[in-house]
C-alpha cells in the first residue's frame, strides 16, 4: 500500500509539473479593435496574430507554444487600464500594445504593478519610455524624433507658409504637435495659428474660418486619420488651399476613403515602407495571400511579437518578465521583419528614422501614401 501510494503521488506529481513545462506562453496584443481607430487595431492584430502562428509552426519557444489574448481597449484610457486588468488576471506576462500612447501610457502602469512586459508596435509619445520603468518598449520611433523631422521639412520646403498647428488634445496628438512646433520654431519660423480640437468632432467650419483670417497656407496635424480626413475635406470645400501634413497617425488608406480626391497632396512622416524591407518579404506575401495589406502597424506588431519570442529563448525561461526585460536590452540584436532592432536602457529603439510621405494616386489608380 505504502509504494503504491509513493508511485501515485510521484505520478501526480509528474503530471503537474510536465503541465507547467509544457503550459502555453501567454502573449496579449491590445489595441482598438473596435471604434473609430480601429483600423490600426486590426493592425496590431493581424501582425500579432501571423507572428504567433509562424513561430508556432516553426516549433515555438523552447518547446512551448505561443497562445495570443486579444484585448480591446477602443483607444481609450480608462478601458486600456480594464484591458490591462484583464491581462493581468489571466496570467499574461507578455503584451504587443497598446496603439495609442493616451492608452499605453495608464495601462504600463497596471502591468508593472503586474510585473508584466509591455511592448508597443506604435505608440510614440516620449513619456512613455522617460519614467525609468523597466517594463516599457517600443519597436516604434518617438514623437520627438518625428517631429524634428516634419519641422525641418516645412521650414526647408515651405519658407513662406504660414503654419497653423491643430491637435486633438491627446498625449499622442498634441505631443506630437508640440514636437513639431518646437522644431519649427527652432528653425525661425513662428505659427500662425496654434489649436485644439476633440476627438470626435465632425464639423470643423469654425476652425476653418479661424485658418482663413489667419490666411494659413499650411495645416500641421497632430492627431489620427479619423479627423485629419474630416479636416483635409472640409478645408477644400470651403475653398481653404492649404495642403495637411501630419505623422504617423494618418498612415492608414482609410483616410482616402474619408477625405476622398482632397487627400492628394498631404503629407506625413513615417518610417521608412516595412514592406519593402527585405526581412520582411516572405511574410508580407503571405499577409497577402491571405487578402490583408500589411500596411503601417502591422510589420511592428508582427516584429514586437518576434523580440519577445527570441528574448524569452535567450532568457531559457518565461517565469520572470523582468529577466526577460533585461535580456532584451542587452542580448539584440534581434532579427525581425522591420531588420535587426536593439535597444536602449529606456526601452526604445537604438536606431529610429522618419522619412516623409505624398499621398497620391499609383499606378493603379488607386489613392494612397508614397515616401517622397
Amino acid at each position: 500500500m505504502k509504494k503504491s501510494l509513493l508511485s501515485a503521488v510521484a505520478l501526480t506529481a509528474l503530471v503537474a509539473f510536465s503541465g507547467n513545462a509544457w503550459a502555453d506562453i501567454l502573449i496579449g496584443v491590445a489595441g482598438p479593435i473596435t471604434g473609430a481607430n480601429a483600423a490600426f487595431g486590426a493592425q496590431l492584430q493581424k501582425g500579432a496574430e501571423q507572428a504567433v502562428a509562424d513561430i508556432n509552426a516553426a516549433g515555438g519557444i523552447n518547446g512551448e507554444k505561443l497562445k495570443l489574448e486579444v484585448g480591446d481597449d477602443a483607444a481609450d484610457p480608462k478601458q486600456a487600464v480594464s484591458v490591462a486588468n484583464k491581462l493581468a488576471a489571466d496570467g499574461v506576462k507578455f503584451v504587443d500594445g497598446h496603439f495609442n500612447s493616451g492608452a499605453s501610457i495608464p495601462a504600463s502602469d497596471v502591468y508593472l504593478e503586474n510585473g508584466m512586459l509591455q511592448i508597443s508596435p506604435a505608440s510614440t509619445n516620449p513619456t512613455f519610455t522617460d519614467r525609468k520603468m523597466w517594463n516599457t518598449f517600443r519597436t516604434c520611433g518617438r514623437d520627438d524624433q518625428q517631429g524634428k523631422v516634419a519641422g525641418d521639412y516645412i521650414a526647408a520646403n515651405f519658407k513662406d507658409a504660414k503654419v497653423a498647428v491643430i491637435h486633438d488634445k491627446t498625449p499622442y496628438g498634441q505631443g506630437l504637435a508640440d514636437e513639431t512646433k518646437k522644431a519649427l520654431n527652432a528653425a525661425g519660423v513662428t505659427e500662425a495659428m496654434y489649436e485644439g480640437v476633440n476627438v470626435g468632432d465632425k464639423d470643423f467650419s469654425a476652425l476653418i474660418a479661424k485658418m482663413k483670417e489667419a490666411g494659413v497656407t499650411l495645416i500641421y496635424w497632430g492627431g489620427l486619420h479619423t479627423e485629419a480626413g474630416l479636416i483635409i475635406r472640409q478645408t477644400a470645400d470651403q475653398g481653404l488651399k492649404a495642403p495637411l501634413f501630419s505623422g504617423d497617425g494618418i498612415v492608414s488608406d482609410e483616410l482616402a476613403s474619408i477625405a476622398g480626391d482632397a487627400v492628394i497632396g498631404t503629407l506625413n512622416t513615417f518610417a521608412p515602407d516595412p514592406r519593402k524591407n527585405p526581412a520582411a518579404k516572405e511574410v508580407v506575401e503571405k499577409f497577402r495571400a491571405g487578402g490583408f495589406e500589411p500596411e503601417a502597424y502591422t510589420l511592428y506588431s508582427y516584429a514586437t511579437v518576434q523580440v519577445i519570442a527570441q528574448a524569452i529563448a535567450k532568457t531559457g525561461s518565461a517565469d520572470d518578465a523582468q529577466k526577460v526585460a533585461e535580456t532584451i536590452k542587452s542580448g539584440g540584436p534581434w532579427k525581425t521583419v522591420l531588420g535587426d532592432l536593439g535597444f536602449d536602457e529606456k526601452g526604445d529603439i537604438t536606431a529610429a528614422a522618419y522619412v516623409v510621405y505624398e499621398w497620391k494616386k499609383g499606378d493603379d489608380g488607386k489613392i494612397s501614401y508614397f515616401e517622397r
